[in-house]
Order: structure tokens, then C-alpha cells, then sequence
């Protein structure tokens, strides 16, 4: 297995894995496809195995108003049938040593169970528009006090409830 940078030639197999990983859901993959459509800034990393991505990661910016704060964890996908195995944690905790990552804040919207893990705690600053009781919104490296509604890229408005 791999972790390599996302590339133009890999969007086809993400978008594969996206529609798998999220069955019967095409949110993801609308998200993934806009995204790139509109050219926002994204840190992403798939983990490839035999030439098939297996993994993907990706992060999008935060945004206090108009100013970015940090990064989102937006996309998280493992091959279904390799989930459990830890490669999406691997992806993580790849992802968190990058340079462009560990020098931000970063805000995830999951399973606190899960990202506590990786060192993620319950955010009560900013507050997530997609989840106004913060319960599952948190953050690494997040000082914030001051409340405030956070940022997503326009794009993830559409087909969020």
C-alpha cells in the first residue's frame, strides 16, 4: 500500500470509491466532483493497493467569515470491504504529520468516539452549522473562544439537511 497526493488520473477511481464507500448515498461524490469542478483549495491523499485506491482522504478550508481559521476533515472513504482494518486510521494519522495539516486547526464533523483517537476533542467553538448542538463536531488544535458560526465551502450546503 501507498498514501500518494491526488492526482487528475486518480479522480475516477476516488469517485468510484466514493460511490461505494457511501452507497446508496451520491453525496460525496457530487461533493467530490464540485469541489473539483470549482478548483477549492483541498488537501488530499488516497492510499492505493494493486493500482485501486482503497482509501481516501481529504481536507477543505475553514472559514471565520471571510478569513480561513483551519482546514475541514471533509471526506473520509475506505473500500467497504477493508474497513476495519485500519487503513483509514493509517490515512489519518498520515494525514495529520503533513506539514499543511499539523500547522492548522482542524474540525471534524464524526464520531467522537472515533477521531478522540487521533487526538480530536469536542469542539464548543466555532459552532457547526451542521450540527448546532456541537455534539458530533471536533477539533485539534482549535483555541477559539469567541462563538462563531463556521465556514464550509458553498459547495457543501447542497444535499446537507
Amino acid at each position: 500500500m501507498k498514501i500518494r497526493k491526488l492526482t487528475p488520473e486518480t479522480y475516477p477511481k476516488v469517485s468510484a470509491l466514493l460511490l461505494q464507500a457511501f452507497s446508496p448515498s451520491k453525496y460525496e461524490v457530487q461533493l467530490f466532483a464540485k469541489l473539483h469542478e470549482k478548483k477549492r483549495a483541498l488537501l488530499e491523499w488516497a492510499c492505493i493497493h494493486r493500482d485501486t485506491v482503497i482509501a481516501y482522504i481529504a481536507f477543505s478550508n475553514a472559514y471565520d467569515g471571510k478569513e480561513v481559521c483551519g482546514l475541514h476533515l471533509a471526506t473520509l472513504a475506505v473500500k467497504p470491504q477493508m474497513q476495519g482494518e485500519g487503513i483509514g486510521s493509517e490515512l489519518i494519522r498520515f494525514s495529520l504529520r503533513q506539514g499543511d495539516i499539523k500547522a492548522n486547526t482542524i474540525f471534524v464533523m464524526g464520531n467522537p468516539q472515533f477521531f478522540q483517537r487521533f487526538g480530536f476533542e469536542r469542539c464548543v467553538n466555532p459552532i457547526c452549522p451542521f450540527d448546532k448542538d456541537n455534539s458530533n463536531f471536533l477539533s485539534i488544535r482549535n483555541d477559539t473562544v469567541r462563538q462563531y458560526i463556521v465556514g464550509y465551502e458553498p459547495e457543501f450546503k447542497a444535499g446537507k439537511k
